[in-house]
C-alpha cells in the first residue's frame, strides 16, 4: 500500500516505523526538516517538508495515488483539515488523530467529510489504565471481542504458587479456566508448550474471560480491588479516566497545580475530589493520604516527573502504581524500580492505526479485527474473523499445519470463549485469537504453513 503519514511526533513516528517494516510505500510529511531527514535516513521512506494541510504539499507527496493518509500531528483541527483536503484530492482512505471528544462525536460515521477513522490517544490510554485498575495484580490488560476476552500480563513473584508448575498441569492446580499464551524470560519471548515450567521472574501473558481472570487471581491470593485512587495531572487522559472511574463508584482524588484546570475539572466531574496542589511535592502527597490509597496514577506532562512521583508512591507502599511515559526508553528504568505498569499514548494509538491498515490490505474475508504488540514488540496477538475463505474448517487444531512459534489462544463462538485444546476446531464465523512471533499476518490462512 502507498501510505502518507503527516506529522512525525511520537504517534506518527511509531506508526511509520511499524508500517515501513511491513513493506509499504511510505511518504512522511512534516514542517520540521530535521525530523523528515532523520526519518528518511533511518527508514525506507520518502519525505516531504511542509504543511500537511497544504494541497500543494499533499500533491508533492502523491496524495492522488495514495491508498491511505494518516494525519497524526498534535493539532486536532489540522489533522481533520488535512484529511478533508486529501479526500478531495483523491486519497483512498484517511485517519485523523483527535483528542477532543466533541470531534469524535461529530465525525462518528465512516466517511463523514472524508474521514474514515478517528483515533483518540488520550481516550485509549485512559481505557487501558481503567482495565489495569480492575486487575491490580496485572502489569497490563487488553481486551478482545468487545471485552469478551481479556489479555493480562503479570509477573511471577518469588513466593508464587505458580513456581515450578508446568503448563500442562495448570488446570489440575487451578479451577479457573485460563490459557498462558506467551511468556518472557530473561528478556526473550517464548510461545510456550505444555512442557513449559513456570519460574520466578517470568512475565506471563494469559487469555481468559474477565470472570475467570478474577477467579484465577483469587486462587493466587491476589487482586484486591482498587477502591481509592490518586491521580496526578488534570490532562485529557485524566478526564476520560475520572469519567470511567466515577461510573464504577470508585473514589478518585485528582491533584493539579493549575487553578483554572482545577475549576474546570471540578465543574465537569461530579464525584471526583479535585485538589489544587503540586503533585511533585511529597508533602502534598502525604497530606492528601497517599499512604492510604489503593492506586496511584501519574499523568503529568513530563516523563521524568511521572517517574519520580511513581517511585515515591511505591516507597510509600501504594499497591498499584501506573505511570504515563512517552519515551519508551524509560520503561526499563521503571521496571528496575519495581514499577511495572506504564501507558503510552504512542503505542496504543499506533496499534489502532496499524490494525486499520491491515484491514484495508486484507483481500480475504478473514480479517484482522484486533492487534496488540507485547514483549518489546517482538510478539503479536491478533484476533481474526474466520471467513469463508479459510481453508481448514472442522480440522482439529492439533492436525493443522501451524507455523512455528504460533499458538491458537482462543476461539470466540456465539459470544462465548472456548479455551482451545488440540481437539477443538475452527468454524465459520468464529473469532480466533492468535499469538505469534511472526509479523505481518493479514488473514487466518497466514497461520498455516503452505
Amino acid at each position: 500500500m502507498k501510505i502518507i503519514i503527516v506529522g512525525l511526533g511520537a504517534v506518527g513516528s511509531a506508526t511509520m516505523e511499524e508500517l515501513s517494516n511491513e513493506s509499504h510505500s511510505i511518504v512522511v510529511v512534516d514542517l520540521n526538516s530535521q525530523k523528515v531527514e532523520d526519518a528518511v535516513n533511518a527508514y525506507d521512506v520518502k519525505g516531504v517538508i511542509g504543511n500537511g494541510a497544504s494541497a500543494d504539499v499533499l500533491k508533492e507527496a502523491g496524495v492522488g495515488e495514495a491508498d491511505l493518509l494518516i494525519a497524526a500531528t498534535s493539532d486536532d483541527e489540522l489533522n481533520i483539515l488535512c484529511c478533508i483536503i486529501a479526500s478531495k484530492l483523491g486519497v483512498g482512505k484517511t485517519i485523523a488523530r483527535a483528542s477532543k471528544p466533541e470531534y469524535l462525536e461529530l465525525f462518528q460515521n465512516d466517511g463523514d467529510l472524508g474521514l474514515n477513522l478517528m483515533v483518540n490517544p488520550q481516550y485509549e490510554s485512559a481505557m487501558e489504565i481503567s482495565r489495569m485498575l480492575r486487575f491490580p495484580s496485572a502489569i497490563k490488560v487488553s481486551e478482545f471481542s468487545d471485552g469478551k476476552v481479556e489479555l493480562v500480563e503479570f509477573l511471577v513473584t518469588q513466593n508464587s504458587p505458580l513456581q515450578g508448575l508446568s503448563l500442562k498441569n495448570l488446570g489440575k492446580s487451578f479451577k479457573a479456566k485460563v490459557l498462558i499464551c506467551a511468556a518472557q524470560r530473561g528478556g526473550k519471548p517464548i510461545i510456550p508448550t505444555g512442557d513449559f515450567v513456570i519460574a520466578a521472574e517470568d512475565r506471563l501473558f494469559l487469555t481468559a474471560t474477565q470472570k475467570n481472570i478474577h477467579a484465577f487471581f483469587r486462587e493466587l491470593g491476589w487482586n484486591k480491588p482498587s477502591r481509592s485512587i490518586m491521580i496526578i495531572g488534570a490532562s485529557t487522559t485524566a478526564y476520560y479516566l475520572c469519567e470511567a472511574l466515577e461510573k464504577l463508584n470508585i473514589h478518585v482524588k485528582l491533584i493539579e497545580r493549575n487553578r483554572k484546570k482545577c475549576v474546570s475539572f471540578a465543574e465537569k466531574l461530579k464525584k471526583t475530589e479535585v485538589i489544587f496542589g503540586e503533585g511533585t511535592d511529597h508533602d502534598v502527597l502525604i497530606d492528601e493520604g497517599i499512604s492510604n490509597t489503593d492506586a496511584f496514577v501519574a499523568l503529568g506532562n513530563m516523563d521524568e516527573q511521572n517517574i519520580i512521583m511513581s517511585m515515591f508512591a511505591t516507597s510509600m507502599g501504594v499497591a498499584k502504581v501506573i505511570t504515563k511515559i512517552d519515551q519508551l526508553s524509560y520503561y526499563d528504568m521503571l521496571q528496575r524500580s519495581g514499577i511495572y505498569s506504564a501507558v503510552s499514548t504512542k503505542t496504543s494509538t499506533a496499534d489502532q492505526i496499524i490494525r486499520f491498515v491491515r484491514l484495508l490490505e486484507s483481500k480475504e474475508s478473514a480479517s484482522v479485527k484486533r492487534i496488540f504488540h507485547i514483549i518489546d514488540d517482538s510478539t503479536e496477538i491478533l484476533e481474526f474473523e474466520a471467513g469463508e475463505r479459510f481453508k481448514h474448517f472442522n480440522v482439529p487444531i492439533q492436525n493443522l499445519n501451524l507455523k512455528k512459534q504460533l499458538l491458537v489462544a482462543g476461539i470466540i463462538r456465539n459470544g462465548e470463549l472456548i479455551t482451545p485444546s488440540g481437539q477443538d476446531v475452527i468454524l465459520p464465523g468464529d473469532n480466533v485469537i492468535i499469538v505469534t512471533l511472526e509479523e505481518g499476518l493479514a488473514s487466518l490462512n497466514d497461520i498455516l504453513n503452505n
